[in-house]
């Protein structure tokens, strides 16, 4: 099997990407390889062109990532209760891979940052689990048997990691947000690692 688990995002302002870092160590503490990828952002004007690398961070997903991994962790900050449109974009172009059946079977978890606490993380969760369920993947979430989860005060759902970046955000992710994060890759992990052990 494929040993890499790809952590797919978009990050503006830093927040999501940190939350993906810690995802990516989760994933590699249960014994896998985390790919970073990250979404180039769309322009308004569409005639303008993105570098092929991006300044800084994780390189840019390409279709390659997808058919090649063992699990998706996939993540985005919302967008009035939605995932970002960068990410709606890439996803949008996915119907080869969704025709050919290349993600249908793989776990797949999803992690978002929202500046409130109500602004909308879980049906962002959700607006990124629907692509998922369409293309046949196996949705892994937080279970309560994580205590961090019934201890935040902040950030984390059953649905997937979250982390409340604060109105000016500056707010530091929480050690609950970290460890529900790092427990949500875990998870990814070892669903993998079973799919595939059953497969053999």
């Amino acid at each position: 099997m494929s040993r890499d688990i790809l952590v797919l995002y978009y990050s503006r302002s830093g927040h999501t990407a940190r939350l993906a870092r810690l995802v990516a160590r989760g994933v590699e503490e249960a014994g896998l390889q985390a790919r970073l990828r990250q979404v180039p952002p769309v322009a308004p004007v569409t005639e303008t062109a993105q570098p092929p690398e991006p300044e800084e961070g994780a390189p840019y997903a390409s279709r390659q990532d997808l058919l090649e991994c063992a699990g998706l962790a996939l993540g985005s900050p919302t967008r009035f209760g939605n995932m970002a449109a960068p990410l709606k974009y890439f996803l949008d172009n996915t119907g080869a891979e969704w025709a050919s059946g290349a993600l249908a079977g793989k776990p797949a978890a999803v992690f978002t940052s929202t500046s409130t606490m109500h602004g909308g993380q879980e049906s962002t969760l959700l607006s990124m689990a629907l692509p998922l369920l369409h293309h046949g993947m196996l949705l892994v979430g937080v279970p309560y048997t994580e205590p961090a989860l019934t201890a935040t005060q902040s950030g984390g759902t059953p649905y997937g990691a979250s982390h409340v970046s604060g109105a000016q955000g500056d707010n530091a992710i929480s050690e609950h947000e970290r460890e529900l994060a790092r427990a949500l890759g875990r998870r990814l992990a070892d669903v993998a690692r079973r799919l595939a052990d059953s497969n053999s």
